[in-house]
């Protein structure tokens, strides 16, 4: 079984992006607690990806790649409105983090995510790294398109 082990992170008003980012469309054709089934525009890529419920900071996950067109067309099946970001890779030590900067009704969320080969695996933390958020279901994106960042209460 595919298994991904993530860890989640709010991201300081310090940050500032070392490369190039990359767009991405999301939706969601599934999104009971027991699974997500997303399909995303990635760059040029489609893929469509199912998770299985969180277990902690680990849970099952399967991803392919589709062809681009088919993407687009599943976005048009999927909940809406479409989850829009633009993604940074950040390397640091062994590890790359992926940070999301959200876009549309989830503006002025940022958010790092690290994938880990344990949950008990050790990493550094870059000095833009904020507050912990993995167990926080407001933060999980199938949840966003559901609760958008710019109707929480601040």
């Amino acid at each position: 079984m595919a298994k991904e082990i993530e860890r989640k992170f709010l991201v300081k008003d310090s940050w500032q992006p070392q490369s190039a980012g990359i767009k991405i469309a999301q939706g969601y054709l599934s999104t009971v607690p027991e699974r997500t089934v997303r399909v995303r525009i990635k760059g040029e890529k489609g893929y469509l990806t199912i998770k299985g419920k969180n277990v902690g900071v680990s849970r099952a996950e399967y991803e392919y790649e589709i062809p681009r067109q088919d993407a687009e067309e599943m976005l048009q099946l999927a909940e809406q409105p479409i989850l829009v970001k633009t993604r940074y890779l950040e390397q640091q030590g062994a590890f790359t983090w992926e940070v999301d900067v959200f876009a549309g009704e989830n503006q002025g969320l940022v958010v790092a995510e690290i994938e880990l080969p344990a949950e008990d695996a050790e990493f550094s933390r870059p000095a833009w790294l904020g507050q912990e958020v993995s167990g926080d279901v407001r933060y999980y994106n199938a949840n966003l398109i559901k609760f958008p960042f710019s109707l929480w209460k601040k």
